[in-house]
């Protein structure tokens, strides 16, 4: 079957505005234009439609989401079942949060007692769904799948008071950080400090904590954009001066 751009539109819930401009990048060109000028998409173009829209809801930039779809290795169907996997862990993610709502309301209404691990079960899952999301391939690249993996099982298991430190560690390094990056020193006292409440930080997150595995994290968080931005957001080079700190602090250089 064929589409104008409108019917392929209603048809998507995608507006024709959005249809020309996927034209006009090149990321989804109509099968042809008809006598009338019209653009025409036929089932190819429909598959691909829906390519892009899964990829748009698990947050893919358009730029990176036409790469993807211009390899030449591409595969619909292997791109499907990963879209697939994805979101069964987003309907888990979402179970878990739906689940730990009603246990509240009913705990609220009186009908059941709730622990204090049960209240953040859902949203420790969530930030390992995101930590997942973000960083998944590359973390589990450099330390291998077990190693992520019983340290996402050690934050889950995390109580109440774990749970609240671990949040208010990654808040005291910020600021420690940003404090520290003004002196320009990384061996400084308080540049060592921020190393020392970073060791404490993996630590809740690491089975075993070596002094080699906290210097080659460091070393991530410059070679790799997405760490360095989060770090660099309001100070450019600050990934650099706490990869610097760390060095300092374990007496390591990757």
């Amino acid at each position: 079957m064929e589409y104008t751009v409108k019917k392929l539109g209603a048809l998507a819930g995608v507006s024709t505005r959005t249809l020309r401009y996927y034209d006009e990048i090149g990321l989804l060109k109509p099968a042809r234009i008809n006598s009338s000028g019209y653009r025409i998409y036929g089932e190819l173009e429909v598959d691909k439609l829906q390519q892009i829209l899964f990829y748009k809801e698990l947050g893919l930039e358009l730029e990176r989401i036409v790469q993807i779809l211009d390899e030449p290795s591409f595969d619909t169907t292997h791109a499907l079942r990963k879209h697939r996997s994805k979101l069964l862990d987003k309907r888990e993610q979402l179970d878990l949060l739906i689940a730990n709502v009603n246990k509240t309301i009913n705990k609220n209404e009186g009908r059941i007692i709730m622990s204090d691990k049960e209240k953040f079960e859902g949203f420790k899952q969530k930030a390992i769904e995101e930590n997942e999301h973000k960083y998944g391939k590359e973390i589990r690249e450099k330390y291998g799948n077990d190693t992520i993996s019983q340290s996402n099982a050690k934050l889950q298991k995390m109580n109440q008071e774990e749970y609240e430190n671990v949040t208010r560690l990654d808040e005291q390094i910020q600021k420690t950080l940003t404090d520290a990056f003004k002196t320009g020193n990384p061996s400084s006292e308080i540049a060592q400090k921020a190393a020392e409440l970073h060791k404490q930080w993996v630590s809740y997150y690491w089975s075993d904590y070596s002094k080699e595995a906290n210097a080659g994290l460091a070393q991530m968080y410059v070679d790799d954009e997405r760490f360095k931005a989060h770090y660099d957001k309001e100070q450019e080079g600050t990934a650099e001066f706490l990869r610097d700190a760390i060095y300092i602090y374990t007496g390591m250089k990757w």
